[in-house]
């Protein structure tokens, strides 16, 4: 399969698979067709003598300020160099790759006006792996993510820097390696590089993708320590969840059925004195079922972001161009909000599970341990997951219910999507973390309650954590064990289903 820049529709699926190699991606002539024509009717406007924002004026607060066709080439340039101002460490590699990815596809749409040569020499650098180097803070998420995406063009000018391997080089001696010289930009083009949701974007593809996964992998936790925990599997039961049905939760709930299914463990104490577990085990459906809605419909804006233009002005005929706002990051930043709460709820729960793992109850030995009083044997962990989950829930302050006016005004309210996308990616970080812990804590209870079996898929998700992190018999330095779980976690060893 070929996707079509401009053309075809991106997914979060395509735009990851293109920037791992695994899909090839190209420039039809269709596409082609598309960016000549738009170019042409700037070249029309750029010559002419009407005002048109961003083409032949001033940017800002200064669009009132008319430039002229010989200004017209320095003026863009000096829209990059000027923009570049963003601090903090570089983001990872993968997030430029797919900024560029996801910006190509943007400027193939025929409405932003470059040249489609500098539409050819971003996608050289994507199939080459030349990825710029782009600071994390400096963008508000409206006006486009101006700053991140300056840093990342500037290498097309010949200025800036770009990562070779974990190394970076300057851009200039980059490009003389590969026998390209750096572009001049022309009218508008600063502007359509610059402008657009990339740098939220890119944040979200990869947070989207890691919070499918652990959604998947909360409930293996869940299911698992309900094992341990000798919990009860009537709460899945369809007749429960059909009279409320909401889909993540019903979702939830037939993949816990499956999990437990056919478990020995389960079966041995069917006809207990027990009425119900806590909600941390008992509301898994309701819990994780409300975190999947927020995933949902964050992956369905950003399917739809992604394939929009999102630069300004789009450009529609050789006398026309609408300067408008379809480079505010509101749509995406308010939800990157709403699923940081989603994806934090996650590790809260779960902190709960591990918690009741350790009280002693139902068979369990106090902190999972035999030789408890010589040993603490996991006690402390919990301490980490206690941690993390408070370290999340400051991260859940959403940036989408503030903002503060720029560009002397005009730019006077502003989405801070970017933050968003970075700190949901940070508390996506510590959910594997948690997860690891408590799929460590689950793994541990299990071994209590042999010659018990339990279902297919739970036995094999305990071989493979067996296979890296043995039974723990007497104290060890359990630091060592966390970071292999969270290892397998990052790696998405798992079976899910």
């Amino acid at each position: 399969m070929t996707f079509k820049y401009g053309i075809d529709n991106l997914t979060v699926n395509k735009v990851l698979a293109i920037s791992k190699g695994k899909l090839n991606a190209v420039i039809t002539s269709e596409a082609k067709e598309k960016v000549i024509a738009c170019r042409k009717r700037v070249e029309a406007i750029a010559s002419g003598n009407k005002a048109v924002y961003g083409i032949n004026t001033g940017f800002g607060p200064l669009c009132d300020v008319q430039i002229t066709l010989e200004e017209t080439n320095k003026l863009q340039e000096n829209l990059l160099i000027t923009h570049a101002v963003g601090v903090g460490e570089p983001i990872d590699k993968m997030l430029s790759k797919i900024m560029m990815i996801c910006k190509v596809h943007a400027l193939c749409q025929g409405y932003s006006g470059v040249r489609l040569e500098l539409i050819e020499r971003i996608l050289y650098f994507v199939d080459h792996n030349l990825l710029p180097v782009v600071p994390e803070q400096g963008s508000v998420g409206a006006s486009g993510d101006l700053a991140p995406l300056s840093h990342l063009f500037l290498p097309l000018i010949g200025v800036g820097e770009f990562w070779i391997g974990n190394k970076i080089e300057r851009a200039k001696t980059v490009l003389e390696k590969h026998q390209l010289k750096p572009l001049s930009l022309q009218a508008k083009e600063g502007l359509g590089l610059i402008n657009g949701t990339q740098f939220i974007l890119a944040h979200t593809i990869i947070g989207l993708h890691k919070m499918g996964y652990l959604l998947d992998l909360a409930d293996v936790a869940g299911a698992m320590s309900i094992e341990g925990y000798q919990g009860s599997s009537s709460p899945f039961r369809d007749e429960l969840h059909k009279i409320r049905p909401f889909k993540g939760t019903i979702e939830v709930a037939e993949r816990m059925f499956m999990l437990l299914y056919k478990s020995q463990n389960v079966d041995s104490h069917e006809n207990c004195e027990r009425v119900q577990d806590p909600y941390s085990m008992r509301c898994i459906p309701q819990v994780h079922g409300a975190s999947r809605h927020a995933y949902y419909h964050l992956k369905e804006l950003a399917e739809i972001e992604m394939n929009s233009v999102t630069d300004n002005p789009i450009v529609l005929s050789d006398t026309e161009a609408i300067s408008g706002g379809n480079f505010h990051g509101q749509p995406l930043a308010m939800a990157l909000d709403y699923a940081s709460i989603a994806a934090s709820e996650l590790g809260n729960i779960s902190d709960r599970r591990c918690y009741l793992l350790l009280e002693g109850k139902f068979g369990l030995p106090r902190l999972l341990t035999s030789g408890g009083g010589l040993n603490s044997g996991f006690m402390i962990p919990q301490y980490t997951t206690a941690a993390l989950v408070t370290e999340n829930k400051s991260l859940c302050f959403p940036p989408s219910a503030d903002s503060i006016p720029t560009s002397l005004g005009q730019e006077d309210h502003v989405s801070m999507g970017s933050i968003s996308g970075r700190k949901f990616n940070q508390i996506l970080g510590n959910i594997d973390k948690i997860l690891a812990i408590e799929l460590m804590y689950a793994a541990q209870a299990l071994e209590f309650r042999r010659p018990n079996t339990f279902s297919d898929i739970i036995e094999e998700n305990f071989r493979i954590i067996r296979k890296k992190v043995p039974k723990l018999e007497d104290d060890r330095l359990l630091k060592d064990d966390i970071d292999t779980m969270i290892l397998l976690v990052k790696n998405q060893a798992f079976n899910l289903k």
